[in-house]
């Protein structure tokens, strides 16, 4: 058994696929402090939610066709369309001269994180043994620290030195360099591993046909959550009832897109797609918030508010170092110590709701929930990997990506309308703090069902 992720035959691997992370987080990072320039230039500041809503959206359709699609022909053709995709969608914003052409950039940028994200994880399931994968699931995670630490910094220093379009045409220069050094881990990926999958049996909801519609509609709920929440102040009657339909329409494609028995944590593959839902709703729905909730209930600069990311940038990778360690112990048993430390993390962070108590305390608290996420985000991963072979490693992934982000907008859509429809004051703060620790307890609870046994993860039907 190989005992280094940096050996000569699994290097190139490790080098590319953190690369092309590594692209992928300034690229988050970047468009988030770059965009309100763009929008202000165009004059066009009541676009700004739907340039960020737009990639949420086709991201949603690109997992969901991307699972499909690595299954049936292997990681390299998705990855690659990615990488092509990425380019384009560069391209278009960086030389925009109004926001349709930015829009379209937008969703191509969703769409080629989706492939992007589904071809990585299914290159590491073939090229990597089992082994190896929680190292490289610690690097990931160490990947985002710089981009979450460095990163709008850079971008602010770029937008206000030379322009906002060198975010997002520097990013495409980047994408050369990192896609010379991913090729030589796909060069080496064994033909029976990059290619079509053979003697396969067809298997509901694979094709894309079945897929699309579904996605479709999740994609149109998460568009409409992710906007109305904008609105919700101004036109609170129309923008609830988006929120209403937006959230049904979530539910109702989440059970044809997600696992048999997800929404009931049944054993195996269901309840590690579920423990991705409760573990993305409760970290998500509570993150999104801090920077507001620093700003108006301890004063924190705009600039100072931004500690949280730094916060969760660094803790996220400590825990997922963590769990990339030697030490032996079951991924089940990680995956609880990592929910346990989440739940308490997020108990403790509800302090920042009240103003007469310091901040240091709720931000430590946010660091142990930023650790706990570390833990229990590769953990899934990992069991999410094991419990799949050849012929259902993409759709299996794209499962547990899709719960994740539907799981983050149905949070994000209703902590939102709180905000919009109340005074956001410590009050609803503290209900917000409060509703993603208890999701958090919600997934801890059900953390065993994720083997069947005392130590295997099993559970590789998705249909």
């Amino acid at each position: 058994m190989p005992s280094s992720l940096f050996s000569r035959e699994y290097l190139p691997l490790a080098i590319g696929a953190v690369a092309l992370v590594t692209l992928g987080a300034f690229e988050n990072r970047a468009v988030g402090t770059a965009l309100p320039t763009l929008v202000r230039e165009f004059d066009a500041v009541s676009s700004f939610g739907l340039a960020t809503a737009a990639p949420i959206a086709t991201y949603v359709v690109s997992l969901a066709l991307a699972g499909a699609w690595a299954d049936r022909s292997g990681p390299v053709p998705p990855l690659r369309a990615g990488a092509v995709t990425f380019a384009v969608a560069q391209v278009l914003v960086g030389t925009a001269g109004g926001m349709p052409q930015v829009i379209g950039g937008r969703l191509l940028s969703g769409l080629a994180e989706g492939l992007i994200d589904v071809g990585i994880m299914v290159l590491i399931a073939r090229a990597l043994p089992e082994a190896l994968r929680p190292r490289m699931f610690s690097l990931f995670a160490a990947a985002w620290v710089l981009p979450s630490v460095l990163g709008p910094f850079f971008t602010g220093l770029v937008t206000e030195g030379i322009g906002w379009r060198w975010v997002f045409l520097g990013a495409l220069a980047v994408l050369v360099p990192v896609w010379v050094l991913l090729r030589p881990a796909l060069r080496t990926l064994p033909p029976s591993e990059s290619g079509p999958r053979t003697g396969a049996a067809p298997q509901a909801g694979t094709a894309p046909r079945a897929v699309l519609p579904w996605a479709v509609i999740a994609a149109a709920a998460v568009f409409g959550l992710s906007l109305a929440g904008e609105h919700l102040a101004a036109e609170p009657v129309p923008a609830v009832a988006v929120v209403v339909l937006g959230a049904a329409g979530t539910g109702l494609a989440a059970v044809r897109l997600l696992p048999r028995g997800t929404f009931r944590v049944r054993r195996g593959l269901p309840a590690v797609v579920a423990q991705r839902a409760f573990a993305a709703a409760a970290f998500a729905g509570v993150g999104a918030w801090l920077p507001l909730l620093l700003t108006l209930v301890h004063g924190f600069t705009a600039t100072t508010a931004g500690v949280s990311l730094s916060i969760t940038g660094v803790a996220w990778a400590l825990g997922s170092w963590l769990q990339g360690r030697d030490h032996g112990r079951a991924p089940a048993v990680v995956l609880r110590a990592g929910l346990a430390a989440m739940t308490a993390g997020l108990a403790v962070t509800t302090l920042l709701a009240w103003p007469a108590l310091p901040p240091v305390a709720g931000l430590l608290g946010w660091a142990l929930a930023g650790v706990g996420m570390g833990l229990t985000s590769p953990v899934l991963s990992l069991l999410i990997l094991a419990g799949s072979d050849r012929t259902n490693q993409g759709r299996n992934v794209s499962a547990g990506q899709l719960a994740g982000s539907l799981s983050t907008a149905a949070a994000l859509a209703v902590s939102g309308a709180a905000v919009a429809l109340t005074s956001p004051g410590p009050a609803t703060f503290a209900g917000i703090l409060v509703a993603g620790g208890v999701v958090a307890l919600a997934g801890l609870l059900t953390a065993g069902r994720v083997v069947t046994d005392r130590t295997a993860p099993v559970g590789t039907r998705t249909s």
